[in-house]
């Protein structure tokens, strides 16, 4: 699924250089449930957002489903991302203008799929998630819990074979992260692999290994 080697991040400072990730290499195989861990500044989040292509500002080697990510062109970087790639935040990221209904159409919007297909992947993604109640209301008039499940479902609704989670229960109650873990959880025993970020020691349990990093090293796994 994922082939990292030796991939890098660093900012010029004057005339140095600081390093926020150093000789990243790694490996994750189709249907994991991987947690990256570390303090604050780790690199975590720079990780994902590599593993995203949300930052093509970067230099080492990225394959993803034998794909060499970093010998694409931008545009086929994003157009590879959005075939393969979901995304949770613990922001949510909901589009605050517009209902839940049209929330989850986005990302179908940016598939070659007719107005009635859109409908009915989007009403049985309403069904599964038990959120048909909520399709008209907007993100505002909803919990935290509650747009993080929209978030969560947004973020499946393409069935993508990979899904960023990037501190996705940071937001919320104990509850409420229990409820999104879970079905995170549900989603890697289905097959999609799960790679998250997390502070949170007993969250980081529900997946099968665990990646520590401090000051942009991987320091054990």
């Amino acid at each position: 699924m994922i082939r990292l080697e030796n991939v890098e991040k660093s900012f010029r400072v004057g005339t140095g250089e600081t390093f926020v990730l150093r000789q990243i290499t790694a490996e994750i195989t189709d249907g994991e449930f991987v947690t990256i861990m570390g303090p604050s500044g780790a690199g975590k989040s720079t990780l994902l957002s590599i593993l995203g292509m949300l930052d093509s500002e970067w230099r080492g080697q990225y394959f993803l489903q034998g794909q060499p990510v970093h010998a694409m062109r931008q545009r086929a970087r994003q157009e590879l991302g959005k075939q393969q790639i979901g995304f949770v935040f613990q922001q949510y990221h909901l589009l605050d203008d517009l209902t839940v209904y049209e929330n989850l159409e986005i990302p179908l919007s940016y598939r070659n799929m007719g107005r009635k297909e859109r409908q009915a992947v989007v009403a049985d993604t309403l069904d599964r998630f038990q959120i048909v109640g909520k399709k008209d209301l907007y993100p505002t008039q909803l919990s935290g819990g509650q747009q993080q499940l929209v978030a969560v479902a947004r973020a499946i609704i393409t069935e993508p074979s990979l899904i960023l989670a990037d501190e996705p229960t940071g937001s919320l109650h104990s509850s409420q992260g229990e409820m999104i873990m879970d079905l995170l959880k549900q989603l890697n025993s289905e097959g999609t692999t799960i790679v998250q970020v997390t502070h949170n020691e007993k969250y980081a349990e529900y997946g099968d290994r665990v990646i520590q990093l401090r000051d942009g090293w991987i320091v054990e796994e």
